[in-house]
């Protein structure tokens, strides 16, 4: 039994539902090549900024490559101007594995809505998920955080997937990075936000194109 107190049958179970759920219906998936102006955007590549939704909001996109499985995505979100910075809209197009699509969903459904230190608290948390070789993590109350998200805990025990599990996670601190690195620059917002080193870290920040081969860094990050 693991620290979130659910045996491993229970953890599979959950999981395999996450997949599937995923695979007919992945939240906040937009596809490329769609009518998305109801979606505010008219488009979702990897080399094509989208405009924001709203005049209040800042958006920021990154383009993921895993080229250990081939899974891609680019995930673009949208940023409230006005604190407490929200991620007001985050939606996503790309093509992989299950682990990967499934990931994407789980994390779209977490972030929506939430403000970005939350954001990025989940961010984290997972990392240490994926970092936990398949023990997990014992803090009940980060368990309950991370939700649906907790049943990625077996991909930990392989070091190939959990590549694809982290994908959507690297790909939202990353789209955040650039909405908040746009939001303060004089022409954007008159106040700049108070400290983005944080969330910046990612190499994918200094890259003007908006596309990032993705590596693994939860060894790092345990």
């Amino acid at each position: 039994m693991n620290g979130y107190g659910m045996e491993d049958e229970d953890l599979q179970q959950m999981y395999q539902e996450v997949i599937l759920d995923a695979s007919r219906h992945p939240h906040g998936r937009v596809r490329a090549g769609s009518d998305l102006a109801t979606e505010g955007s008219s488009s979702l590549q990897g080399d094509t900024a989208l405009a924001a939704s709203h005049e209040y909001c800042t958006a920021g996109e990154s383009h993921q490559f895993n080229p250990t499985c081939g899974d891609e995505a680019t995930i673009h979100v949208e940023v409230s101007r006005n604190e407490p910075r929200t991620i007001d809209r985050i939606v996503w197009d790309g093509q992989g594995c299950s682990i990967s699509q499934a990931s994407l969903s789980v994390m779209t459904d977490l972030v929506q809505g939430s403000t970005v230190d939350d954001a990025m608290r989940l961010e984290s948390l997972f990392h240490r998920l994926m970092s936990s070789r398949g023990a997990g993590l014992t803090d009940e109350e980060e368990n309950e955080a991370l939700g649906d998200a907790v049943v990625f805990q077996g991909v930990s025990r392989y070091p190939m997937r959990i590549k694809c599990a982290l994908l959507a996670w690297e790909g939202m601190k990353d789209s955040v990075a650039r909405a908040l690195a746009t939001a303060a620059e004089p022409d954007q917002v008159p106040s700049a936000v108070g400290d983005t080193d944080a969330i910046t870290s990612t190499d994918a920040s200094a890259n003007t194109d908006g596309r990032d081969t993705f590596n693994d860094n939860s060894k790092d990050r345990s």
